[in-house]
């Protein structure tokens, strides 16, 4: 990416009202290393692209709950997918070497050829927790507390309003050809009755 050495100048300018590192004008632009000039400007781009394109998201997930009522509902949520997990995988004679570790706030449950390999993790600083899918790709979610017991709720991926059990029941059950019952796990359900249980 170029840009014309006066639009640089004008955009250094009106960076210089927040950044005291460099003032440019007209009068001793002459003496300036052009590569430099640039240099500076695409750093500072940089680093305000890297503020603007954070997910929103990730700012409301941390004004929901509290660190700690966080690593609750997540302990709970990560422990009972484990748990349903291993009983999935031993309960479905099909899967060709199939694999379930937890550690660390980590859950990875390999499925074998060709279904691939899903990763359920913490994340403490966002208090979300990431998805990978070989099926849907990458997801976060944030925990949407139930009005009265923030310790009830919900894991919400905001982009498409899908939850995480909704999207496992779906994904899984493809899996291993049976209908699974990853709404009676907790932090499952919807509010209001709104639980999604199809598929």
């Amino acid at each position: 990416m170029s840009f014309p050495l006066r639009q640089v100048i004008a955009r250094l300018s009106r960076l210089a009202s927040c950044n005291s590192w460099f003032t440019p004008s007209p009068s001793n632009c002459s003496r300036l290393n052009v590569c430099s000039v640039v240099a500076q400007y695409q750093s500072s781009l940089n680093h305000y692209r890297s503020y603007s394109s954070m997910n929103p998201n990730d700012f409301i997930a941390t004004s929901l709950i509290d660190s700690v009522t966080f690593v609750a509902v997540c302990s709970d949520t990560l422990e009972s997918l484990v748990d349903y997990f291993e009983q999935i995988v031993d309960e479905t004679s099909t899967l060709k070497n199939p694999d379930v570790t937890y550690g660390d706030g980590v859950l990875t449950v390999s499925f074998g050829e060709p279904y691939g390999t899903y990763v359920i993790n913490r994340q403490l600083p966002n208090r979300q927790i990431w998805l990978s899918s070989p099926t849907s790709g990458p997801k976060r979610y944030d925990f949407i507390p139930d009005k009265r017991t923030v310790n009830e709720g919900y894991w919400l991926y905001r982009h498409d309003g899908v939850t995480l059990h909704e999207l496992l029941q779906k994904e899984i059950s493809a899996i291993v050809g049976r209908k699974l019952e990853f709404f009676a796990l907790p932090h499952s359900q919807r509010h209001q009755g709104k639980s999604g249980q199809d598929g």
